[in-house]
């Protein structure tokens, strides 16, 4: 059992502890290609128990409360679907390759992600509760904009592949789920010594949960990758490029609106991550003419990872708190 010293200095050493586990996830998915199914098979689990020890410490009254707070909620929706679909417009036709590379990075840039976007945050000292609340309206907004915007941009041929299937799998598996898990522990750990000793062991977990997170994810989506490098090598800068925008545009909508810090750092990366693990299902759906669309999500996929990892201190240096009033 990880004991609360051990929790400690993982946490004091996450960003090392992370940079070995994409290491480790890029030289599995090298040397052991064959692993790529059971690997992503294993991704969704692994990423919902993430999630489960991440909704432990928060209070479901503290969700009703962040729901109620129509300012970050608004913000949130404003960043992702009004801000980001000319910017991710813009960068598409910048992407070299074709049709298959221009759907690929508008799929994967056109949705908000809702799931480990709220670890991220929690590490970066934001607002985790407000992304949570917030992340049923922009897992339906992006259902219902993700075709017109791919209509706008493509025309209507291309918008028909958006389907809600994927969206409310991942909703139901990645939010629902590990939420009611969360609130049973939280009520058997009120009402038992051994429910208290499970929640509070599984409260120290949530970095070697974030290593096996990514780990799998690199290790699992290496291989569709590294067969197209030459392809899907122009779009990395086109990724960098969003993220270093998004984290500016963040910042200035979170200042304009005077956001106190927690809420500022997670509407900075509210818009700057993406939910391709749940866009992906409907890349490998396509025709054979698009196999070049899974592979450029999953580029998204693994810059998204790095910059993250970056972000977890970046975030905090760009919105820092607030000094308090001088007694």
């Amino acid at each position: 059992m990880l004991t609360a010293a051990r929790a400690d200095r993982l946490e004091r050493h996450q960003v090392p502890v992370y940079l070995c586990a994409l290491a480790v996830g890029a030289l599995l998915g090298t040397l052991a290609p064959g692993l790529e199914r059971v690997l992503g098979a294993a991704l969704w689990p692994v990423l919902g128990a993430l999630l489960l020890v991440t909704f432990l410490p928060v209070p479901l009254t503290a969700l009703r409360d962040a729901l109620a707070d129509r300012r970050f909620l608004v913000a949130a929706l404003v960043s992702n679907f009004v801000l980001v679909p000319p910017l991710a417009w813009g960068l598409a036709q910048l992407a070299p390759g074709g049709t298959a590379v221009e759907l690929g990075v508008l799929l994967v840039l056109l949705t908000p992600c809702v799931d480990y976007v709220i670890v991220f945050t929690r590490l970066a000292g934001g607002s985790h509760r407000r992304l949570l609340a917030a992340a049923p309206l922009l897992l339906l907004a992006q259902m219902a904009l993700l075709p017109l915007y791919l209509w706008l941009f493509l025309g209507g041929e291309l918008s028909a592949v958006v389907e809600p299937g994927p969206f409310v799998e991942a909703f139901l598996l990645l939010i629902v789920v590990p939420l009611a898990l969360a609130g049973a522990t939280q009520a058997w750990a009120a009402r038992s010594r051994r429910g208290a000793r499970v929640r509070s062991g599984a409260e120290r977990t949530p970095v070697l949960l974030m290593a096996a997170t990514l780990l799998v994810v690199v290790a699992s989506q290496w291989p569709r990758v590294q067969d197209d490098l030459d392809a899907v090598a122009g779009v990395v800068p086109l990724y960098v490029a969003f993220l270093v925008v998004m984290l500016a545009v963040g910042a200035g909508v979170a200042r304009l609106l005077r956001l106190d810090a927690p809420e500022a750092r997670a509407l900075v990366l509210s818009g700057a991550t993406r939910n391709s693990l749940v866009v992906l299902p409907l890349a490998l759906a396509l025709p054979d003419g698009y196999a070049l669309t899974a592979a450029v999500i999953v580029t998204q996929t693994l810059v998204e990872v790095l910059g993250m990892v970056a972000c977890v201190r970046l975030v905090p240096r760009l919105v820092p708190a607030r000094p308090g009033p001088v007694s």
